[in-house]
């Protein structure tokens, strides 16, 4: 079967077997291995990836399904090296520690954003209710979204210095050394 879709920005084209799932399709056909294949029943939630802008587990969408949409990876996140402000917001605040969960977390995230620039919290943990994050409950998840809620525009942060979070501008940020990290996929590893 042949599938054409935009995939973060650019349109893409293969023949793929019908049975294929997105999350496959996406890591195994594609290389994008930052969408995160989990639990395979829909419970977890590590396979978010944006399908028209709207939230979907790939592990339970085929990627026929996905023929003339437009998908969005945490890859597809950052503008060049210009963090997406949810990225940033896991930076800031600490809303992640193993990174399993993190890709979907964003996703979803940047989702409700762009529906709804000002989430409360309880809208913001409704939001993330479908997935599981078993390493920081949900605390530093939440602040992070807040934090890119409250900085839409999206100015790196530098936490490094003195314990202290300095808001710079990216150009500044990305012209030193010791954050040439963020080329690489916008997180420390």
């Amino acid at each position: 079967m042949h599938v054409t879709m935009t995939v973060n920005g650019e349109e893409v084209e293969r023949d793929i077997e019908p049975r294929v799932l997105l999350v496959h399709f996406l890591r195994e056909n594609l290389g994008l291995t930052g969408t995160h294949w989990g639990c395979d029943t829909s419970n977890c939630g590590t396979c978010v990836v944006q399908v028209d802008g709207e939230p979907v587990k790939s592990c339970t969408m085929l990627a026929a399904m996905a023929d003339g949409h437009s998908v969005r990876t945490v890859e597809g996140l950052a503008q060049g090296v210009e963090l997406d402000p949810v990225q940033q917001g896991f930076m800031a605040e600490h809303g992640l520690q193993c990174g399993f969960c993190t890709p979907g977390m964003m996703l979803t995230a940047r989702a409700l954003l762009d529906e709804n620039a000002h989430p409360t919290e309880t809208e913001i943990r409704e939001a993330i209710s479908g997935q599981i994050c078993r390493c920081t409950g949900y605390a530093t998840i939440v602040r992070a979204i807040q934090w890119a809620a409250e900085h839409p525009s999206g100015t790196l942060v530098e936490a490094e210095s003195e314990g202290e979070v300095e808001i710079v501008q990216s150009e500044e940020y990305m012209e030193t050394d010791e954050h040439s990290h963020l080329e690489k996929g916008g997180v420390r590893s």
